[in-house]
């Protein structure tokens, strides 16, 4: 099969397009052939060294498909399935294979490209709702990168649960694919954003500040956040936070600082499946609009992540094989 290694920790430069040996399943495994292949900033972590990962490997966790094979023991998984999965290591190839109880079933009408693009940020999304922070209707909440694969879909998802939503953007573009998806307030990166999430929420700041860029707002998450408020920190797109003095979040007015994860929400067969369900179910009949802003062939997965870092992208970004 065709796929791509990451030969050694670094840029975009280190990923090679190539053969290796096509997987065979073990049991409880599925042998997925693969239709579409989401790219994620956790891949590029990863791929930098950031997370721990022992090169040469095949990048990637998150796709779709369909079965062509199963091992055994696999008994709610069928051959001719067309299934996604966003937690496999591996997927940046034409031939992967799954933990069968890691797959979600694709329902009729959402294509593959959705599918294998946007089931992570749909979790996130669910998560981020529902698990590491748990606004209330009528709620204001700010989303940093409002414009991307995850600031998108939370924002729609936000806006289902009667919560009002602040974005950030970088440009023109951006304002407007926010602003599409259905945010109340969409505002630039800049010194002033402090003081524009003030006045918007009556000088109170909000309850929930979603941080997936990292080192570039962290101080500003802060500053905008409400006594009592939380920041979930889920993200480092322009970098690491540098090391924190837990004792600064009690003068900014006792705040809490949450660094989740959504391996630690997804880890049950049956709180994946659940999430998976109400987020792809949100995607088949229209509540959710799941944009790919994206498409690369899989030899180009080197400047897919090009692009990616330099927040160059919008919405979700998929590798197509050939």
């Amino acid at each position: 099969m065709r796929a791509i290694q990451v030969t050694r920790h670094g840029g975009p430069d280190v990923m090679a397009y190539g053969t290796a040996p096509d997987p065979i399943p073990g049991p409880g495994e599925a042998l997925v052939r693969t239709t579409a292949i989401g790219v994620n900033f956790i891949d590029t972590y990863i791929r930098r060294g950031l997370y721990p990962s022992t090169p040469p490997y095949i990048p990637g966790s998150e796709g779709a498909g369909v079965v062509v094979s199963v091992g055994s023991e696999v008994t709610d998984i069928e051959v001719g399935q067309r299934v996604c999965w966003c937690d496999s290591a591996g997927s940046y190839a034409e031939i992967v294979a799954v933990d069968a109880s890691r797959l979600v079933p694709v329902p009729d009408g959402i294509d593959d490209a959705a599918a294998g693009s946007s089931l992570l940020r749909g979790l996130t999304a669910h998560y981020l709702l529902d698990g590491s922070a748990h606004p209330s209707a009528g709620d204001t909440v700010l989303v940093h990168a409002g414009a991307g694969g995850v600031g998108l879909v939370l924002t729609q998802m936000a806006k289902n649960r009667g919560l009002t939503v602040i974005t950030t953007v970088s440009g023109d573009e951006k304002a407007e694919l926010s602003t599409a998806a259905g945010a109340d307030h969409v505002l630039r990166y800049g010194d002033d954003l402090v003081s524009q999430v003030r006045e918007i929420t009556g000088g109170r700041g909000v309850p929930v500040t979603y941080d997936g860029v990292g080192a570039d707002t962290f101080e500003q998450s802060l500053a905008v956040t409400a006594v009592r408020g939380i920041i979930v920190l889920f993200g480092a797109a322009s970098g690491p936070v540098p090391p924190f003095d837990l004792q600064r979040l009690n003068p900014a007015g006792s705040l809490s600082v949450t660094r989740p994860t959504l391996a630690h929400f997804i880890a049950d067969t049956d709180e994946l499946r659940w999430r998976a369900g109400e987020f792809l179910g949100a995607v088949a009949d229209g509540t959710v609009d799941v944009r790919v802003g994206q498409r690369y062939r899989l030899a180009d997965a080197a400047q897919a992540h090009t692009d990616l870092e330099a927040r160059a992208t919008t919405g979700s970004t998929v590798l197509l094989p050939d």
